[in-house]
């Protein structure tokens, strides 16, 4: 598959991590993306995929395609045979800013991009991206177009600021001393952090704490558990066992099992690394 990504110029790249373009044939046709303090939108430009927010959701199709905020649980994607996007990777709260409802309402449920934007806007925005001079072009005009959309949203800089404090501790801290040092109550910060993120100040500090930890991981190597589950501040080996079925629906056993599926079948694949096989 090619991957091209790139950050966004300013303001933007206070609420993108990156821009990106994906063309090509998937590893495997469906795969498991374990919850990361990511909001998600894809532009598509190829044959509809599927999409699975959770357990209780039934699976669904999107063609042009999807919003997804910042998610709870793991969730399926079902690639084409050969797919062909764009899309944006948003820190937590930056989505936000580009949304007509509450973060709250998409949470675990990915909508269309129609549902967001209106459907005039992307088969307007799906032309001009599929009669671009390449990837770099397409990202300029999704770039633009992000740029044209970007609105003043209420409460985000209280929001930003202790979401980036949460991100630098890696989700170790006190949720409470957070909103006594901001000036606000616990239940004002929990509602603002649900209507921009979608989740709660706690969930998200779980989320950071779990995907750190993910990443600390070398699942091509001997993994000590109990090292790896106290360098990240759970309370025992059980605790970081429950998270991580929470997180993913495996036993970490079984995640670096997958991982290692995935390394050994497609090594070196620009996916390797977050998704993994779903079958």
């Amino acid at each position: 598959m090619e991957y091209v990504s790139r950050v966004p110029r300013p303001p933007l790249d206070g609420l993108i991590d990156d821009l990106y373009y994906l063309e090509g044939a998937p590893p495997y046709a469906l795969l498991t993306l374990p919850p990361a303090p990511s909001a998600l939108l894809i532009v598509n430009l190829g044959a509809p995929f599927r999409i699975r927010g959770g357990t209780d959701i039934e699976t669904a199709e999107y063609a042009d395609g999807c919003v997804v905020t910042v998610p709870t649980r793991a969730w399926e994607f079902g690639y084409p045979l050969g797919t062909r996007s764009v899309g944006v990777h948003f820190k937590p709260w930056g989505l936000a800013p580009f949304l007509p409802m509450p973060a709250a309402e998409l949470c675990d449920r990915p909508v269309t991009v129609e549902q967001v934007w209106g459907r005039p806007a992307i088969v307007e925005l799906q032309d001009r991206l599929a009669t671009a001079g390449g990837p770099h072009e397409m990202l300029t005009l999704l770039e633009d177009e992000l740029m044209r959309r970007l609105c003043e949203t209420a409460g985000l800089g209280l929001v930003r600021h202790l979401s980036s404090v949460i991100a630098a501790a890696s989700g170790a801290v006190a949720i409470g001393e957070l909103s006594g040092a901001a000036g606000v109550s616990s239940t004002h910060l929990a509602q603002r952090f649900k209507e921009l993120i979608g989740v709660t100040p706690k969930r998200l500090a779980r989320t950071y704490r779990f995907v750190d930890t993910m990443f600390a991981m070398d699942p091509a190597g001997p993994v000590d558990w109990g090292d790896l589950a106290g360098g990240a501040g759970y309370f025992d080996q059980a605790h970081f066992g429950h998270e991580f079925r929470a997180f993913t629906g495996l036993t970490p056993t079984q995640y670096v099992e997958v991982r290692r599926r995935f390394l050994r079948e497609h090594p070196g694949h620009v996916l390797e690394g977050w998704p993994i096989p779903a079958d």
